[in-house]
């Protein structure tokens, strides 16, 4: 992530933007979170989902590693979904090299008309530009939290889901080449260095004239200390879907960690999705405050020891519970 709060073009940016009119934002009458159906998500699968990512080492865009863990995401989603797409493209980085780069898209019921689109990115960084050691700055990062934890979580929630499938389709995407954006010993600064991934699905998406209701993306969720905040992309864009994952969040008793506080704007995939796709779709992002993202953030020791099995099941449980508060499974 990029996170640079964003600059003024993305700022006026928003100024103009709406919801696409199709998306169910508001909550459903009468519905109580706490009493919704949702599948049973195992916590200790999603870390073994985000174990085993880091087993193939760093997830760099064109790497054995990178390669070896593409293959299997898309290997473990067509366990469980009805179709699976990987879609191949070519991203130019801040420094002018080019790396391959692969989108991974699968779907729960692709003849559905209405779609839920739900989102991470599965690349690691190449730097770790805030790293604290000056000599490891140029150093890959991780990637546990910063990357694997979103996957992972999309991961699980694909396994249990299609046991218990809502009454919408559902694509899972994971987003390539996301977190190359210009390190900061670069003195390069290019928003569209980052979330190349984003960009180029919004403008190539894997199926034609797609939509969806809404997105929900998730970026570094499996920190130990969760705390997500109302980040003003998302209230921009799709202020009725963000009021709904934190109305939900509250009626579970997890208003501790999805924050009723309204903060910067960040960029990330979910700026494309909503900017150049046109589907509202609110970002689960971590916001430690006062430490930037999280602590171990663009650094070498974002491994498993910054995961916590219970923030990955607390971002899955809102999640559902939003919705399959909306489209609730139909035996």
């Amino acid at each position: 992530m990029k996170h640079l709060v964003l600059i003024a073009a993305c700022l006026l940016a928003l100024a103009g933007c709406k919801n696409n009119g199709t998306a169910p934002v508001d909550t459903p009458s009468g519905v109580d979170y706490s009493q919704v159906a949702v599948p049973d998500f195992s916590a200790d699968s999603a870390f073994a989902f985000v174990e085993r990512q880091l087993a193939f080492g760093n997830r760099i865009p064109g790497s054995n590693g990178w390669s070896r863990c593409a293959e299997w995401l898309a290997t473990q989603m067509r366990r469980w979904c009805d179709t699976v797409i990987v879609q191949e493209f070519k991203a130019e980085l801040w420094n002018g090299s080019t790396v391959p780069g692969r989108n991974i898209i699968a779907s729960l019921n692709p003849a559905a008309d209405r779609r839920v689109l739900l989102a991470a990115h599965w690349d690691s960084r190449s730097w770790a530009d805030h790293d604290r050691n000056d000599d490891l700055q140029h150093s890959p990062v991780p990637g546990a939290n910063d990357g694997a934890s979103g996957v992972a979580t999309l991961m699980e929630m694909a396994r249990v889901m299609s046991t218990m499938p809502p009454s919408v389709g559902v694509d899972f995407i994971f987003f390539d080449v996301e977190d190359q954006g210009a390190p900061e010993w670069s003195e390069v600064y290019d928003q569209d260095t980052w979330c190349k991934g984003s960009q180029y699905w919004a403008a190539n998406r894997h199926v034609p004239y797609y939509s969806a209701v809404y997105g929900v993306l998730f970026d570094m969720v499996g920190t130990q200390q969760p705390r997500f905040t109302k980040e003003q992309i998302s209230r921009s864009f799709a202020p009725g879907l963000t009021n709904k994952l934190w109305n939900a969040a509250a009626a579970l008793g997890y208003d501790n960690v999805f924050v009723s506080q309204e903060t910067d704007p960040i960029l990330d995939d979910h700026y494309y999705v909503n900017r150049l796709a046109g589907i509202p779709m609110a970002d689960i992002v971590q916001n430690s405050g006062n430490t930037s993202f999280f602590k171990h953030w663009h650094t070498t020791t974002d491994d498993l020891d910054a995961i916590s099995r219970e923030s990955l099941r607390t971002v899955a449980m809102v999640t559902m519970k939003t919705l399959y508060g909306d489209y609730p499974h139909k035996r």
